[in-house]
């Protein structure tokens, strides 16, 4: 942090905010970030408005966060009525720079900026414009896939388009644990869109794409009931991919989406709510689920 103060002209020397950092009894709090200081404070100063809750001028997108989050994060930084980014994000998709590929969506979209307000933290003051602070998420996304040739990754995955190695990115982000996970999970999601694979014969049937298109984030959901909706990001009811991502995937997220295992996984389950475990098979699906049960009557 010393070496960065110093180099933007904030500290005179790296040194200096180091011991005074080690002179505070609340250094230990100090979080990397964007902060609002002044060029040429003292040491002592600089870590004193660091600690200062106020002086962080930073909004974080956590990873796999969907838009309707992110909008309400931006109203409430911003001090303003909540639903004033969303309308702005709904009127201004189509400027704030989207790649081509993203552009020439499914009419069934539920959100065209969906996977890409990137997860990150960005600087952003109390007079920023929601439009601005959208352009930057959305460059920031743009930038970082720009990286990883998705186009190319699509065509050897067998995917129509960049975009739906962004959704797939976001199923993994939305159903998997841990980061050890998401290589299985994206063999998952290829596995089960194999329209010959008699196990789920195309259908990816994700608890997550549900919940995205009811707007919710609910566990124990009856089977009879997800069926039922007619909903064209509800995997159990079509078959494919949704027609957009369900959030906004972490880079991790689409990495794995681009390598992901060849095992043969079809299904998962988390029995302890940190780890999952991946079978091949209904059967052995069906274990698991005996034993997740058991457990839950043993509370």
């Amino acid at each position: 942090m010393g070496l960065i103060l110093k180099e933007k002209g904030v500290v005179k020397s790296a040194d200096a905010f180091s011991q005074a950092a080690g002179e505070s009894s609340k250094a230990n709090s100090l979080q990397a970030g964007v902060y609002s200081l002044r060029k040429e404070m003292s040491a002592a100063a600089a870590v004193q408005l660091m600690l200062d809750p106020k002086s962080r001028s930073g909004l974080t997108v956590p990873e796999g966060l969907r838009d309707v989050a992110v909008y309400r994060l931006i109203d409430k930084k911003l001090n303003l009525s909540e639903g004033t980014t969303q309308k702005v994000a709904k009127e201004q998709a189509a400027n704030l720079g989207l790649p081509d590929w993203a552009q020439q969506a499914d009419d069934k979209v539920k959100d065209p900026l969906e996977g890409f307000l990137y997860p990150s933290t960005y600087e952003v003051t109390e007079k920023a414009a929601p439009k601005d602070v959208l352009r930057q998420m959305v460059q920031r996304a743009v930038q970082e896939y720009d990286k990883l040739d998705l186009a190319a990754g699509a065509r050897k995955l067998g995917l129509k388009s960049p975009r739906e190695v962004i959704t797939v990115a976001s199923l993994v982000t939305a159903e998997g644990m841990t980061h050890d996970d998401f290589r299985k999970m994206a063999e998952v999601v290829y596995n089960r869109l194999k329209p010959g694979n008699a196990e789920t014969y195309g259908k990816l049937q994700f608890d997550s794409t549900y919940n995205y298109a009811k707007n919710q984030s609910k566990i124990d959901i009856p089977l009879s009931q997800i069926r039922k909706l007619d909903h064209p990001y509800n995997t159990y009811f079509y078959k494919g991919l949704p027609p957009g991502p369900i959030g906004n995937p972490s880079v991790d997220a689409v990495k794995a989406s681009l390598n992901p295992t060849t095992d043969g996984w079809y299904y998962f389950i988390s029995l302890d709510s940190k780890t999952t475990k991946f079978t091949k098979t209904y059967k052995e699906h069906q274990k698991l689920v005996e034993e997740f049960n058991e457990r839950r009557k043993k509370g």
